[in-house]
């Protein structure tokens, strides 16, 4: 699974625990239980391999409804099944782009600081030489 998958596998599963939480309280809380766990199935279907998958045409097609308990019915922890099929198949690899080093060039304090000095000392050179032949 992709850094991306297994974001959206623990937003799914924490949608999953606040649902059991907001079943568990009961009242308002309770009637949100059933949307929230509906959300965490949606969820699982927006990972990124699914939707490359279908962007590619070969997303699964066999996948069963699935039926969540409802928020009165006791829910036993779920662990992570593997699929009984490649959810992705890849004809061949392809290489990852070399990355460029960037160069940041020179800090621009300095830039500024040598610019600075580079125009004092033209100034004086000028200012020198205008002391060798006056305009009188």
């Amino acid at each position: 699974m992709s850094k991306g998958d297994l974001l959206v596998e623990r937003g799914a599963r924490r949608l999953e625990e606040l649902s059991r939480k907001a079943a568990a309280k009961g009242g308002f809380a309770g009637r949100l239980s059933d949307e929230l766990a509906e959300d965490a199935v949606f969820l699982r279907k927006l990972k990124p391999s699914l939707i490359k998958a279908r962007a590619k045409g070969k997303a699964p097609t066999n996948e069963a409804p699935v039926r969540e308990p409802k928020a009165t019915e006791p829910r036993a922890p779920t662990e992570p099944q593997a699929p009984s099929e490649p959810q992705i198949v890849r004809s061949r690899r392809q290489p990852k782009p070399k990355k460029r080093k960037r160069t940041r060039g020179p800090n621009p304090f300095l830039v500024a600081g040598v610019a600075l000095v580079a125009g004092i000392v033209v100034a004086k050179m000028i200012d020198w030489r205008g002391h060798a032949h006056p305009r009188d």
